[in-house]
């Protein structure tokens, strides 16, 4: 095979980012250069290089994963969780994944069905209230606050109460109400680390039996030496589950709604689906369980069509180690690769009709045929997100839950507008009017 050093690229330096800009030129340059290209950036005085190929994706992300790092995109990130699972590298990351990963077990996820069930019919009558008085829903703030109950009520349990009553309020209110949140704001909660070590240390003296991550997290052991955490680790652990297990999902759950909105045939099949799943279990009680939600085809169709549009995580970044051959081309050591989720789910190799919104393409028979590396809305290989399947279990009881209740619609003609930073999600507002059937 013939290797070309150098790739087409766009003539201007640029500093690629977690910013609005950064998208926008992604998207240009996409259909401009292809698959594989590099952009100078004039702050580090060296070429990025972009990847929109899967095939680049799986190597990099899977066959030859141990010779890349998460790269700059994770240098500032870092400095503010500290060295938790999406941070860490090495064999440090790899002991520490596999002491996290059992709490995220299917049998261990089924068992927060009470928590993420009494939290959405809670906000269901919220909802109810809102559609009486013919109020419209900022549906962006109500998956943001929604989905930060449900990860600090997981993390703490009971004693999320204990940590507002030491601090006078919720110390993460931020995250659900103010526009500007993001990574900057987790600078914040480094204050908390001393609240966290000592409710631990509560917890180590007592007798009392917790069920939550703190909890697990705190029972975890290495398969090494059979050490603990240490308590500088624990807290950038939590602190990691805060931030990593509110934004996307929130993001996520927003996207759908606005979709959801301007589909009113799609409303009324998950209204059917939700109804239907109802009735074939008419004497359940309690909760919608994860193998319900996980049995709602539809749902869960509309949910990953939303991800791909719209995918929260939209830009990864790695570094090599060593030089390597990606898309034709030789890259050398230390050289920085972005990742963008949003361009590869509109590739049109690989996605029929892109820009449209399909949740049928989701069906068994469509997805098998797709290129694996084409969609991956929590990354893909050994450093995917631990938090997929209970995020997905909390975006299919909301979705469901709501869908048989609610019937939502845009309330005005706006367009919405990106923030393409850290996360994508709405710049402002998703205002939509709520009808309750």
């Amino acid at each position: 095979m013939y290797w070309q050093a150098t790739p087409p690229g766009p003539a201007e330096g640029f500093d690629l980012g977690g910013t609005d800009e950064t998208l926008a030129r992604l998207s240009t340059w996409f259909g401009a250069y292809g698959n594989v290209y590099r952009v100078f950036s004039p702050s580090r005085g060296a070429y990025f290089y972009v990847l929109n190929h899967p095939d680049d994706v799986r190597h990099v992300l899977l066959s030859n994963h141990r010779n890349y790092t998460k790269g700059e995109g994770m240098d500032r990130v870092r400095l503010l969780l500290g060295n938790g699972i999406m941070t860490s590298e090495g064999d440090f990351w790899r002991a520490q994944r596999r002491m996290i990963q059992p709490a995220f077990h299917r049998r261990v996820l089924a068992r927060f069905d009470a928590l993420i069930g009494a939290v959405n019919d809670r906000y269901a009558e919220v909802w109810a209230q809102r559609a009486a008085r013919g109020e419209a829903i900022d549906v962006a703030a109500e998956t943001s606050a929604l989905t930060l109950e449900i990860v600090l009520r997981s993390i703490f349990g009971t004693d999320l109460q204990r940590l507002e009553h030491r601090l006078g309020a919720n110390p993460f209110d931020v995250l659900a109400t103010d526009t500007a949140r993001d990574l900057r704001f987790a600078y914040r909660f480094r204050s908390l680390a001393r609240l966290i070590g000592e409710l631990a240390a509560q917890r180590r003296a007592g007798t009392e039996e917790h069920f939550d991550f703190l909890a697990m997290l705190m029972q975890a052991r290495s398969r090494e030496d059979g050490a603990p955490m240490s308590e500088a680790v624990l807290v950038d652990e939590i602190m990691t589950l805060i931030v990593a297990g509110h934004e996307t999902t929130a993001a996520a759950l927003a996207w759908t709604w606005y979709l959801i909105g301007r589909h009113p045939q799609t409303a009324e099949r998950l209204q059917a689906e939700a109804e239907g799943a109802r009735r074939a279990n008419p004497g359940a009680a309690g909760p919608m369980g994860l193998e319900a939600a996980e049995a709602l085809a539809f749902t869960r169709q509309v949910i990953q069509e939303s991800l791909r549009l719209y995918p929260p995580g939209w830009l990864f970044t790695r570094r090599s180690i060593e030089a390597d051959r990606l898309g034709g081309h030789l890259i050398g050591p230390r050289t920085d690769l972005f990742i963008s989720p949003y361009i590869l789910h509109r590739h049109p190799d690989f996605w029929d009709a892109p820009e449209e919104f399909k949740p049928e393409r989701f069906a068994s028979a469509d997805s098998a045929e797709r290129h694996r590396f084409a969609y991956l809305p929590f990354s893909v290989g050994p450093r995917h997100c631990i938090g997929e399947n209970l995020a997905m279990f909390e975006m299919l009881v909301h979705i469901s839950t709501m869908s048989r209740r609610f019937r939502l619609a845009p309330a005005n003609d706006d367009p919405v507008e990106f923030e393409a930073q850290i996360n994508l999600r709405p710049r402002s507002a998703l205002m939509m009017t709520v009808e309750e059937r």
